[in-house]
């Protein structure tokens, strides 16, 4: 629990994320306020985070990053080449560089800001409640303590699987970074449907949430194959069965497969586009 005491920690920028590690990191007692200093452009989100959380924050990317230990960059793809820009040269020679921009690949912090320690993560949203999954990996001169750090703040948002090769990274942002989204969809269209059978929509959003929460729980705590689950739960000529039949011929797995594959090829394309 000390492996981040007496360390100052600079996030560029204050979003979303962002704030989901900051969060995860105080109620995990793993590092407190005053270790954490946000740069963030918009003063009334300035104002939020330091109220809400009581954390220093700071308009100036520089200033965030002088003296810090381990900087994370939790920016849009979009201006990143723009803040790595403005960062050349000053980020401490010894720090560890964290990076969740989506497809951002490490050469472009390291062309930037030099061959300093680096780790490139991909969390997801539910990071923001404590559940969610981040891949992650490390350049060689990631040391062993530095490699601690970065699983304990990577924790701080749930689960981890850490990988070797950083073309997983780009995979990861299609599978697990995107699939909320999707989740969220599928969770929007059986409520709709409970809707349109005639519950009210309170009910509907109760059987649907539940029903997802457990079933993920269930195929975590057996381990069993999805395939085995669904079989457990369709009867010959059942109810469940007329209802997968609908599915298949709609297309929801053709659909996922290109969502997913779609998703991956435009995590390629903003990584292109912060090489600068």
């Amino acid at each position: 629990m000390d492996i981040l005491a007496q360390q100052r920690l600079a996030l560029i920028g204050g979003g979303v994320m962002a704030e989901a590690i900051i969060r995860g990191l105080l109620n995990q007692g793993l590092a407190a306020p005053q270790q954490l200093l946000v740069s963030e452009p918009i003063a009334q989100r300035r104002e939020q985070l330091a109220h809400t959380l009581g954390v220093g924050v700071t308009a100036s990317n520089g200033e965030a990053v002088t003296g810090a230990q381990i900087v994370l960059f939790a920016v849009k793809p979009q201006v990143l080449s723009q803040v790595l820009g403005e960062l050349a040269g000053r980020v401490p020679s010894e720090a560890l560089v964290l990076s969740i921009v989506a497809g951002a690949p490490m050469a472009a912090f390291r062309q930037a800001l030099g061959d300093l320690a680096m780790v490139r993560i991909m969390p997801n949203t539910p990071a923001q409640v404590g559940e969610g999954i981040s891949v992650w990996t490390a350049t060689p001169q990631v040391s062993e303590r530095q490699r601690q750090q970065a699983r304990a703040i990577i924790g701080a948002l749930g689960e981890e699987v850490y990988v070797e090769e950083e073309k997983y990274l780009d995979m990861a942002t299609a599978l697990s970074g995107s699939g909320p989204g999707y989740v969220f969809l599928f969770i929007e269209a059986l409520i709709d449907a409970g809707v349109r059978l005639g519950f009210a929509r309170p009910v509907a959003e109760k059987l649907v949430l539940q029903t997802v929460r457990g079933s993920a729980i269930l195929a975590q705590r057996t381990g069993q194959h999805p395939a085995v689950l669904r079989n457990m739960v369709t009867s010959p000529g059942g109810t469940t069965a007329e209802g997968l039949v609908q599915l298949e011929e709609g297309g929801l797995r053709a659909a996922v497969a290109r969502a997913v594959w779609a998703s991956y090829e435009r995590a390629l394309a903003l990584g292109k586009g912060t090489k600068g």
